[in-house]
């Protein structure tokens, strides 16, 4: 069942054409950087803004939440 295996696997057809397409290809050109000013993560500086005053608020809340729950703070 054994006896052949590694002859098998060296005929086989599946990595010579990996092989030939590897070849055939070479090295690709990387792709082009493209970064345009002011944008991080995709975002302008007006999205920015909303989403860190968003989880600003969000903060604050949870916060007043905790301090609720363990007593430090009564209205």
């Amino acid at each position: 069942m054994f006896d052949n295996l590694r002859e098998q696997a060296n005929s086989s057809p599946f990595y010579e054409e990996e092989a030939q397409f590897q070849q055939a290809a070479g090295t690709p050109a990387p792709p082009p950087v493209r970064r345009s000013p002011g944008r991080l993560l995709g975002m302008t500086a007006i999205q920015r803004f909303v989403l860190v005053v968003m989880l600003m608020m969000i903060v604050c809340i949870l916060g007043s939440m905790m301090l609720l729950v363990t007593g430090k703070f009564v209205f």
